[in-house]
């Protein structure tokens, strides 16, 4: 069976669930090139309105899978141990901007152990639905690193610096009820009803225009580093305008005030 399954559980909304179970769905290098290539495929394809990143039996995933004798394949065998880990890392890098690049919004639908690279996929998406059991660990320190794939960016911006700075120095575990308090998560629900959460906020994401969401997202993440609020609303300004610009967002305004739901044709 594949290490990463994908289905369409409704119109519009991809869930892409890591399948390692037994393993705590520990992510190997295959599995980071697959998961870049289902996100580049989501890229270019409109009919997919939300992408949900879960992942199978009890956990989201333990991070880097570091006893499953994997080898990147981004570098020569015959590279030195410098060079291989250099391009390995740079590889597996570029997979949490790739994530907030998407024209989509990515929901991570976390549950059990989210440590390491998963610590950092979770803080990738756009918003975060916490599983009751969920325990987010910065397995980074074990291995005698500090953080990476964009921890160290990622988490202030998510919990705020002091929190982040306390966090990242202990190492210490963040339970589902502390992720929803600082910002970790958006909420917390029961592991059995963890899916179903996930998928009907994404119905409602799909409601609206796509374009209009891809739009917006790009605002929300680029006017994070916005120098202005001038520019910040030029920025959404140009969205506006782009948006306005589709037959889907004037299929939105009949629909709401016709009293039904919205038919998309991506144009």
């Amino acid at each position: 069976m594949s290490d990463i399954l994908v289905e369409d559980p409704s119109p519009g909304i991809r869930v892409i669930t890591l399948n390692r179970p037994e393993a705590l769905n520990a992510l190997s290098h295959a599995m980071y090139e697959e998961l870049k290539s289902l996100f580049l495929a989501c890229q270019n394809d409109l009919s997919v309105r939300a992408i949900i990143l879960t992942g199978a039996g009890r956990a989201f995933t333990a991070g880097h899978d570091t006893r499953g004798g994997s080898r990147s394949a981004v570098a020569p065998e015959d590279y030195g141990r410098f060079q291989k880990n250099t391009l390995s890392m740079k590889s597996i890098g570029a997979l949490i901007p790739l994530m907030k690049s998407l024209p989509q919004p990515v929901i991570a639908a976390v549950k059990g152990p989210v440590a390491g690279l998963g610590y950092a996929l979770a803080l990738g998406a756009d918003i975060v639905i916490a599983g009751r059991s969920t325990k987010f660990v910065n397995a980074f320190h074990n291995a005698g690193t500090g953080c990476e794939g964009g921890i160290s960016y990622l988490l202030p911006r998510a919990v705020g610096t002091q929190k982040a700075a306390e966090i990242l120095f202990t190492g210490r575990p963040v339970l589902a009820d502390e992720a929803v308090r600082v910002g970790l998560a958006l909420s917390v629900v029961e592991d059995e009803a963890l899916l179903d959460t996930a998928i009907e906020l994404a119905r409602d994401i799909a409601r609206n225009s796509p374009f209009g969401i891809s739009v917006t997202k790009e605002a929300l993440w680029h006017n994070l580093e916005g120098g202005s609020l001038e520019r910040a609303i030029a920025f959404e300004s140009r969205g506006i305008h782009l948006s306005q610009a589709t037959e889907d967002a004037a299929e939105k305004k009949r629909s709401f005030f016709e009293k039904r739901p919205p038919e998309f044709k991506n144009t």
